[in-house]
């Protein structure tokens, strides 16, 4: 089925298969020549370097990508977690006849490897033995680099989510400072962002019929260097589109012309400047090129590298979007629209490929703690459509949700029924970055196509947005029929927002699919710091809890919700973490586990940390700046707040409390926040690194449980959270 929104691009499959496919399926993607060897092959037509352990599962990329690739009929080899300190791991597999395809794993490599608060973490799930240390901070940078000094010929081409969220100009968390593209960083010949199946398969039949790389200049989901504006392209200034107001003299952040005049700029030799009116847009937006600000004006102004976000982020529609181009020092950038969504068909071809759905057999028992945990759980669709500034799910996979086939989803959970040694009849999670945005889009593909709104649910859901969970009702009821399947879990972050809209789903959902407890993200109660997020107002919670208590009631059946909330995000004041404290506990509610927000390259709510401005409006030094928690201070007395009932944090929260003219909290009756009195052991330095020791490893919110697990202190079990 063609997404009806967009025009069709190439089968992904349609491609005429390489020579090299005589050489048939490998059951596991080769990780050295004695496997080569017994393969029969010579050489390897394209090596992948990763980041993560090779586990030959649809929810790794590499193995996802490495087999598209084999089945484009060319021989592939993976290079996993290769020592970095020398040259020697990135030659054993002898030199690529196309290209290395680089990425960090799926996860950035600094996210992986700091907390929130920088501090290193001593565990890696991706890594077998969840061994720590395995690769290296900015391991796109570095592996491109080695690949750069194995093979000095061969084209290096980045990507995953580590490149993806870098491909322009972006900040940087861990030493706070403004970046080039890793495009730059990395010396790479291209980078790839977004899911990448379209444009690698693109990338490798044209470089195996001749392409130079430097060729590749058009491929959607792609960036690239140019040294002019290519023939038939206008440029478009960036403040034509988005005017940020007064900017810092005597910045030049274009070099050819001045910065965000009024008047109309001139033009810089082969550049066609040119201002729209909205017929001439609506005409030549295909033929348009948009002229973000240079990274040498971004990296020092941080109401200009706000201005880029947005304007970047207004391009993020596959249907209208225009390419960018960004200056830095003596080259230019070129970042091509996003990629066209995988159509149903390709998206079963691409999930139905021959996985063996097992760690590679060089890691023999060795436990592998991300794999134990998505083994058994079943991708159903991409893409996220709600917008989450904190979120990295639309820069890197988009809006528009790509959904697979009932079909191949079922045969998927029968492969892991009668396949997986491990099975013991449950399936641990239907669902991808959300649990619910299954087979849901635009009612009107003209307006899918037309829309620059950035989320369809806020600051409420859009009236041209099919909310109908039918299918997904359909998919659960066949999937949990199926002999030998005793129970299927949602573990994917349910956007209750569209829940509360349909009572059969909820219904469907509390009756035959909560383990007892269901985890769901109102992230906060106050609305200064949801609307910072772009997150629905804690009264939807609270109509999603009754009717979680209602079905469950009716099932006969206690369960338990676990809201997840974020502490120190951009917006979020001492007084609304107070108030989400009080609520926390006139509900009930402990935290399990806390950690504060923490800026991604790229996202929107990281424009907001380094500027200090709303950017989800207009921004210059005219307006406002809102409140940004960033002392290491602040951000440990907002997650103080969140584990109010730790003694360890009363003696933090006690001062605030004072400051904030609060003392009426600090007491010994239940309607008090914390109490007077200081337990023996707590509250010091010691009690403080063992609080560290206990949640440095979690995620980037925090697990709430109810009144009963706190007075049994039952752990559920922990799952990933995918939203």
């Amino acid at each position: 089925m063609t997404h009806p929104a967009f025009s069709a691009e190439p089968y992904l499959f349609g491609y005429r298969k390489f020579w090299a496919q005589r050489f048939g399926v490998a059951p596991e993607l080769p990780m050295s020549k004695q496997e080569m060897d017994a393969l029969g092959w010579d050489s390897c037509d394209i090596i992948l370097v990763t980041g993560d352990a090779y586990v030959d599962h649809p929810s790794f990329g590499m193995a996802l990508i490495g087999r598209v690739l084999e089945a484009q009929g060319f021989r592939v080899g993976i290079l996993s977690q290769p020592d970095w300190t020398s040259v020697e791991d990135f030659r054993k597999l002898g030199r690529p006849n196309l290209f290395f395809g680089v990425t960090g794993g799926n996860m950035d490599s600094m996210v992986n490897r700091y907390t929130s608060d920088k501090k290193i973490r001593s565990n890696d799930a991706y890594t077998a033995a969840g061994e720590a240390g395995k690769r290296p901070d900015r391991a796109v940078n570095v592996y491109s680099h080695r690949c750069r000094e194995a093979f000095k010929d061969v084209p290096v081409i980045i990507g995953g989510i580590e490149a993806s969220l870098r491909r322009i100009a972006h900040y940087d968390y861990w030493s706070d400072t403004v970046k080039k593209s890793v495009l730059l960083d990395s010396k790479a010949d291209l980078l790839v962002y977004g899911n990448g199946e379209r444009q690698i398969v693109e990338i490798a039949h044209r470089l195996a019929q001749g392409e130079a790389i430097s060729d590749l200049t058009g491929i959607r989901g792609t960036a690239h260097f140019v040294k002019e504006i290519p023939a038939g392209y206008a440029v478009k200034d960036s403040t034509d589109v988005d005017k940020p107001g007064t900017l810092m003299p005597p910045q030049n952040p274009y070099q050819e012309q001045p910065a965000c005049e009024t008047k109309a700029p001139e033009a810089a030799p082969g550049e066609n400047v040119v201002k729209f009116d909205k017929t001439l847009l609506r005409n030549q937006r295909a033929n348009t090129v948009i002229r973000l600000p240079a990274y040498e004006a971004v990296k020092d102004d941080p109401i200009l590298y706000a201005h880029a976000s947005r304007v970047m982020h207004g391009e993020t529609n596959p249907g209208n979007a225009r390419p960018l181009i960004q200056q830095h020092g003596p080259r230019q950038v070129w970042i091509n629209p996003p990629p066209i969504p995988l159509t149903t068909k390709e998206m079963d071809g691409v999930f139905d490929l021959p996985y063996s759905r097992l760690p590679h057999k060089t890691y023999g028992k060795a436990n592998i703690p991300a794999f134990e945990m998505i083994q058994h759980s079943v991708n159903i669709m991409r893409g996220c459509f709600g917008g989450c500034t904190f979120c990295s799910i639309t820069e890197h996979e988009g809006r528009i949700i790509q959904s697979r086939s009932e079909d191949s989803i079922i045969r998927e959970i029968e492969a892991i029924r009668d396949t997986s040694p491990a099975f013991t009849g449950h399936i641990s999670d239907l669902g991808g970055p959300t649990a619910n945005m299954y087979r849901l889009a635009c009612k009107d593909p003209e307006i899918e196509v037309a829309c620059r709104k950035p989320s369809c649910v806020f600051p409420g859901i859009c009236p041209n947005l099919n909310t109908d969970h039918t299918p997904l009702i359909k998919l659960y009821r066949r999937a949990r029929a199926l002999p030998g399947i005793k129970k299927i879990f949602i573990a994917s972050g349910l956007r209750y927002d569209l829940a509360v809209t349909s009572p059969e789903y909820v219904k469907e959902l509390v009756t035959h699919h909560v383990g007892g407890y269901l985890k769901i993200a109102p992230e906060h109660t106050e609305q200064g710091p949801l609307s910072k997020m772009m997150k629905p107002g804690i009264g939807t919670y609270d109509r999603f809890k009754q009717m979680f208590d209602k079905y469950s009631k009716e099932a006969g059946k206690e369960q338990y919700l676990i809201p997840y909330f974020i502490a120190a995000h951009p917006g979020t004041t001492d007084a609304d973490m107070l108030n989400l404290a009080l609520w926390l506990k006139r509900n009930g509610f402990r935290a399990d586990q806390v950690q504060a927000f923490l800026p991604s390259p790229m996202a929107i709510a990281s424009a907001m940390y380094h500027s200090g401005k709303d950017t989800l409006h207009k921004v210059s030094r005219s307006v406002d700046d809102i409140y940004i928690p960033k002392s290491v201070k602040q951000r440990r007395l907002h997650k103080a707040f969140l584990r109010y009932h730790d003694a360890n944090n009363w003696p933090l929260l006690r001062e605030a409390l004072k400051e904030m003219g609060r003392s009426d909290l600090i007491g010994n009756g239940k309607h008090h926040l914390i109490p007077t009195f200081q337990p023996k052991g707590t509250g010091g330095v010691a009690a403080e690194k063992l609080q560290h020791f206990r949640t440095k490893h979690t995620g980037q919110e925090a697990g709430l449980v109810g009144k009963k697990r706190a007075r049994t202190g039952v752990n559920p079990r922990a799952a990933k959270r995918s939203k």
